[in-house]
């Protein structure tokens, strides 16, 4: 299945044959503070910058309603956020209520956005339509 927007995501997760845990880390887009003037342009443009995890969220397929429905949740937090990264795992809630595995799991996915390591996360903007990170 090819995913082109959030919910072809919540699509695929609901039609696994195991249940799905869905871990989102909300990221907002930033220069450092020693950026230069052409680095600072260029992110006011939309291009470059940092992104800096933010909010980590944990959720089955059936808790979220759809794109709008998750946005509108996260407006609560007053973060304001520029990317969603995505992954999913077995749900072993049922099993275990204090799943450690999702804490390690945010860890691990924090990690790897702060080293620009992405590859194996999906990532949305505030539209629900996936990016794909490239070296400039």
């Amino acid at each position: 299945m090819d995913i082109t927007c959030f919910d072809d995501l919540l699509a695929a997760a609901r039609q696994q044959p195991e249940p799905q845990r869905l871990l989102f880390v909300f990221a907002a887009s930033g220069v450092p503070d020693d950026a230069t003037v052409a680095q600072k342009a260029s992110h006011a443009r939309g291009e470059g910058g940092e992104l800096t995890p933010l909010l980590c969220v944990d959720k089955t397929p059936a808790e979220i309603a759809g794109f709008d429905a998750l946005v509108a949740e996260s407006r609560h937090t007053g973060q304001d956020w520029q990317v969603m990264f995505v992954a999913a795992m077995a749900d072993q809630s049922a099993y275990l209520p204090d799943n450690k595995d999702v804490d390690m799991a945010f860890q691990r996915m924090t990690q790897m956005i702060k080293y620009g390591t992405i590859g194996s996360l999906l990532a949305f903007d505030r539209q629900g339509d996936p990016l794909i990170f490239g070296a400039v």
